[in-house]
């Protein structure tokens, strides 16, 4: 991957569940730190399933993060030093974020954002076609599939042990219990409204 040498950029770092992209987005925090780069990193406060105040990934790496309701609470923390600003799980923000990520990267500041890129359904999840449109570059990560070992590109649902149902709301935080990662051929969803 090129990158400027000057100026702030948007990089975006997606996939389904359990596809490593925390685990990435740590490994570019350590990398800034390594040279001296003031990081801010940001999370939603939705997302506490293993720290209130790290971005922790599913092998139990972290990073400290600062917990946000709003995405325009980033532009509080921002101050002339900042080099560079993190956002995991962007897809439980608000839309707002697409917009501060843009003034961020104008700003001259780099941001690298995570999150899923579709919902359990397999549809584009929240503000991520934006961001993924927006981004100068993008890493696409894919899991495992449980079912056939291929790449998976998507996150399975599971409700009792069955496919979660489209009507089913699109939220609902969970880890290894509720979601798998799962191949195109594999993923399942009940209820499906009819398709041309």
């Amino acid at each position: 991957m090129h990158q400027p040498i000057y100026g702030g950029w948007i990089e975006v770092v997606c996939g389904p569940m359990f596809a490593g992209k925390t685990e990435e987005i740590i490994r570019r925090i350590r990398r800034l730190e390594y040279a001296k780069k003031n990081v801010l990193v940001f999370k939603p406060s939705i997302d506490n399933r293993y720290s209130e105040s790290e971005i922790v990934s599913h092998n139990k790496t972290k990073a400290k993060s600062i917990n946000i309701t709003k995405a325009r609470e980033i532009l509080n923390y921002i101050g002339d030093s900042v080099d560079a600003v993190v956002i995991d799980e962007a897809q439980f923000m608000d839309n707002d974020i697409i917009q501060v990520a843009e003034q961020l990267a104008n700003q001259n500041i780099r941001v690298i954002v995570g999150g899923l890129d579709r919902d359990f359904r397999g549809e584009p999840f929240g503000p991520m076609p934006q961001l993924l449109a927006l981004a100068e570059f993008v890493t696409k990560l894919t899991a495992i599939c449980v079912v056939s070992g291929q790449p998976a590109t998507r996150t399975q649902r599971l409700i009792n042990g069955k496919p979660a149902s489209y009507n089913d709301p699109i939220v609902l935080v969970g880890a290894s219990e509720s979601y798998e990662p799962r191949s195109r051929e594999y993923h399942e969803v009940r209820d499906l409204p009819k398709k041309l």
